[in-house]
C-alpha cells in the first residue's frame, strides 16, 4: 500500500490535501482543519478572518501588472463525510485517514477518502502559498459543515466578499464547467411510540441488508442503486412470516444513499425466515443486476430483546417507508441526462421512544421540490409521523452570458485543444445559497474526477487533479478586466 502522495503531481496541492488527511474533519467536528488552515495563512503573513458561521476568508493580492483583473473568490468546503465499511475500525473524530495510492487513483483503506471537498480545500492552500503565479486579487473562501447542511454558505454574511467571480472547487468529474445546481429541502420525520414488553416464546433474529453500493445523493441517485432501508423493510412487507420489530438503523448521512440497514425482529420459526431472506436475496440480486454486486441479506439469530415498537406502529413505518417516494422523481427535458428531481429516503433509526426518519429532497424546479414534499408528509403523516420540511434553499439558474463562463472555455480549449462540457449538476453546490447573499457573482463549479463520493469507494483520479490545477491557474491568469 503506497501512502507516499508527495511524489505525486502537482506537488503542492497533494502535499496539502496529505495534510488535510491528517486532520479529523467530519461536519460538526472541524476545528483540527481549521487550525491547519490558519496556521498555514499565518505562516504566509496573509490577512484572513473566520465569521460566526467558522467560514475562513483569506486574501491575497493581485501580482505585479495584473491589479486591473477582477477579484476571483476560490472556494471550497472544509469538512468531509465520514462513512466507512461496516468491519473497519475507525473513529473519524480522532483518527488520521488512511489515503493511498492505488494504480491511477488515490483511494482510502475502508473510509470515505475526503477528496469531495479536500482537493479543492488543497488547490486553494497550493495557490495561496505559490509565488510563481500571474493572478488578479484573490479571496479564499473555505467553508464549513456543507455536508450536513450547507451550515457555513447558510450563515455568509453580506459585505464580506468583495469578488466578482467565485470559482466553486467543489464538482467532480474533469472536463465539465458546472453553471446551475439543484435546490434542496430536508424532511425530518419523527414516529413516536411507546415501547412494549417483548412477548414470550419468539425469537430474536438481526435482519441485515448490506453489500450496496450507496454514494452522493445527488450525484449517484440516477444510477438507480438500492436503498438499503427500503429494501428491508420489504422484506417484512412480504414476508409469509409473523413478526415484532424491536429496532431499526438503517443509513447514516442524509446526503447518502444508504448502503446498510439492520433489524432486530422477532419471529416464531428462525429457519423459515432465513429461507425467506435467502430467496429474497437471490430475487434482489435478478433485480439490481448490473446496478448492485453484492446485495446480501443476512438473518442472525441475536439474544432476545426486552421491548418492541408496537405492532401497529412497526407496521405502518415498514409501509410509509416502502410506499414513500424515492430516488429519481423526474428527468429534465431541457438538459439531457440531468436528473431534475429527486428524494433520498437517508436513514431510519429507533431509539426506544420514536423512529427517526430523514430525507433529502433535490429539485431544480422550486414547485416540483415543494409537491415532492408535500408527498413525503402525506404519506408519514398517515403512519402516524411527525414531518416537518426545513432547510430549503434554491438552486442556481445557469448564466450562459456569464464572462467567466467565456474566459474559461477559451483557456480550457487552449490549454487541451477542446472545449468542456458545459452542464448542471443535480447535488445541490454552495453556488446556490452564496449566489443568493451576493447576486452579482459570476460563478462557476469544477474540480478534478471524483468516484464514489460519500461512500468508502470514494477515490480521485490523479491525473485529473494535475488537469484540473492548470485549469484553474490559466483561468487565474487569464481572469476577465474590471
Amino acid at each position: 500500500m503506497d501512502k507516499n502522495l508527495s511524489k505525486l503531481a502537482p506537488a503542492a496541492v497533494w502535499k496539502n490535501f496529505e495534510g488535510l488527511t491528517k486532520c479529523p474533519r467530519p461536519s460538526h467536528n472541524e476545528e483540527a482543519a481549521r487550525k491547519y488552515i490558519i496556521e498555514f495563512v499565518k505562516n504566509l503573513g496573509l490577512e484572513y478572518s473566520e465569521d460566526e458561521a467558522h467560514n475562513i476568508l483569506v486574501k491575497k493580492p493581485a501580482t505585479a501588472g495584473m491589479e486591473n483583473r477582477k477579484t476571483i473568490v476560490l472556494q471550497s468546503h472544509v469538512d468531509m463525510v465520514p462513512q466507512k465499511n461496516s468491519d473497519k475500525e475507525f473513529n473519524f473524530d480522532t483518527d488520521a485517514i488512511e489515503a493511498y495510492i492505488d494504480g491511477d487513483w488515490v483511494t482510502a483503506n475502508g473510509t470515505t477518502l475526503g477528496a469531495d471537498n479536500g482537493i479543492g480545500v488543497a488547490a486553494m492552500m497550493a495557490v495561496l502559498e505559490a509565488k510563481d503565479l500571474k493572478h488578479g486579487p484573490i479571496e479564499a473562501l473555505f467553508t464549513a459543515t456543507e455536508e450536513t447542511g450547507m451550515d457555513g454558505a447558510f450563515g455568509l454574511k453580506a459585505g464580506l466578499l468583495k469578488g466578482d467571480i467565485l470559482l466553486n472547487l467543489d464538482s467532480e468529474t474533469e472536463g465539465e464547467l458546472y453553471v446551475g445546481c439543484a435546490g434542496g429541502t430536508d424532511a425530518n420525520i419523527t414516529l413516536p411510540y411507546t415501547a412494549e414488553a417483548a412477548p414470550q416464546g419468539w425469537h430474536a433474529v438481526k435482519l441485515e441488508v448490506k453489500g450496496l453500493k450507496g454514494g452522493h445523493s445527488g450525484i449517484q441517485i440516477g444510477f438507480q442503486r438500492g436503498n438499503a432501508n427500503r429494501l428491508l423493510c420489504r422484506l417484512l412487507l412480504h414476508t409469509e412470516q409473523e413478526w415484532l420489530l424491536s429496532s431499526i438503523d438503517g443509513g447514516g448521512l442524509r446526503n447518502a444513499i444508504p448502503r446498510e440497514a439492520q433489524a432486530v425482529v422477532l419471529v416464531h420459526d428462525v429457519e423459515a425466515f432465513k429461507s425467506e431472506a435467502a430467496a429474497y436475496e437471490k430475487s434482489l440480486q435478478a433485480e439490481f443486476e448490473n446496478i448492485e454486486d453484492s446485495i446480501a441479506v443476512l438473518v442472525e439469530e441475536v439474544a432476545a430483546p426486552a421491548e418492541i415498537i408496537p405492532a401497529a406502529t412497526a407496521q405502518n413505518l415498514v409501509k410509509a417507508v416502502v410506499g414513500a417516494p424515492n430516488g429519481v422523481i423526474k428527468m429534465s427535458v431541457e438538459m439531457e441526462g440531468l436528473v431534475q428531481t429527486s428524494t433520498n429516503l437517508a436513514r431510519v433509526v429507533s431509539d426506544g421512544k420514536c423512529v427517526k426518519i430523514q430525507c433529502l429532497l433535490r429539485s431544480s424546479v422550486s414547485s416540483e421540490k415543494i409537491a415532492l414534499g408535500e408527498a413525503i408528509k402525506g404519506v408519514f403523516e398517515m403512519a402516524g409521523a411527525e414531518v416537518l420540511l426545513e432547510g430549503s434553499y434554491d438552486g442556481w439558474k445557469p448564466n450562459m452570458e456569464s464572462p467567466i463562463l467565456k474566459a474559461m472555455l477559451a483557456s480550457y480549449e487552449a490549454l487541451y485543444g477542446k472545449k468542456p462540457a458545459v452542464t448542471a449538476i443535480h447535488a445541490g453546490l454552495e453556488c446556490g445559497i452564496i449566489g443568493g447573499v451576493y447576486p452579482n457573482l459570476d460563478m462557476i463549479s469544477f474540480g478534478p474526477t471524483i468516484c464514489y463520493p460519500h461512500s468508502p469507494d470514494e477515490k480521485v483520479e490523479i491525473a485529473s487533479v494535475e488537469k484540473f490545477y492548470d485549469f484553474l491557474l490559466h483561468t487565474l491568469k487569464n481572469a476577465p478586466a474590471k
